[in-house]
């Protein structure tokens, strides 16, 4: 991975942004992320400047993203590309796998004790985060119900494992993002922090487009890195062309 940081943004890139670790910092759970008024009002000021080519693509639900997000509503990819909102609105969800509710019932017998499990409807995932010395057990849990349950594929993250449909990923989301408008012909640009983000950085490179790793450096696919939430804002903020104000607010740069 190369340890540089991303170049001055340019007018024909297309966006794709992870959120937790990237936008906002990870919380203990899923429900205990705080979301500055910032955040949205900076991905509105993006999404103008680039033509609406800025989709957010992360683990969470699309429902989930547009909730945190409002009243900006991106176009968005959801469980790591199982679900799609497209730019113009339309839906792309398969039906629920047969087997999920099995591995449901499986998984829920390691739950508690710290130990978290998340329903996400179509996909599960198993958060240990205030549970780090149970993370062989929860690991080997999920990869024994992958394993078990032919067509489930298991993605480890930071503190958590998640299991769901095999075949769909963030490299997928965006290769599917990049064949519609606003989005095609554009450079795609994306932007992650976890293991599971990998697939994005891969998918862009194998496009010629950029990509970049938010936090400590590590091994990875990605050809630039950030070094923390913070500094990916204030680039995406020079894209945007605004400035966080203090009162958390952005405002418009002055040219």
């Amino acid at each position: 991975m190369s340890d540089v940081r991303p170049p001055p943004p340019a007018a024909d890139w297309a966006w794709f942004l992870d959120v937790d670790g990237t936008l906002i910092h990870i919380a203990a759970t899923p429900s205990g992320i705080s979301i500055p008024a910032a955040v949205p009002a900076l991905l509105t000021a993006l999404s103008a400047r680039y033509g609406g080519a800025v989709a957010l693509v992360s683990g969470r639900t699309v429902e989930n993203l547009h909730r945190l997000m409002a009243p900006y509503r991106p176009a968005a990819a959801g469980l790591h590309g199982l679900e799609r909102v497209t730019a113009d609105g339309r839906v792309v969800r398969p039906e629920v796998a047969a087997g999920l509710d099995e591995i449901r019932a499986d998984l829920s017998a390691i739950a508690g004790g710290g130990i978290l499990l998340e329903d996400k409807g179509l996909a599960l995932a198993v958060h240990y985060r205030q549970a780090p010395d149970r993370e062989a057990e929860v690991l080997d849990a999920v990869t024994r119900a992958a394993i078990t349950h032919s067509g489930f594929r298991m993605q480890a993250g930071k503190m958590v494992a998640e299991i769901g449909p095999a075949g769909f990923d963030k490299g997928a989301a965006v290769r599917a993002f990049m064949d519609e408008p606003p989005f095609q012909g554009r450079l795609p640009v994306f932007i992650g922090d976890d293991v599971t983000d990998e697939y994005g950085f891969e998918a862009v490179n194998a496009l010629g487009g950029i990509s970049v790793l938010v936090g400590p450096a590590r091994p990875s696919a990605a050809r630039y890195r950030l070094s923390d939430v913070e500094e990916c804002l204030a680039w995406l903020g020079e894209a945007a062309g605004v400035l966080p104000d203090r009162d958390d607010a952005p405002r418009r740069r002055r040219r």
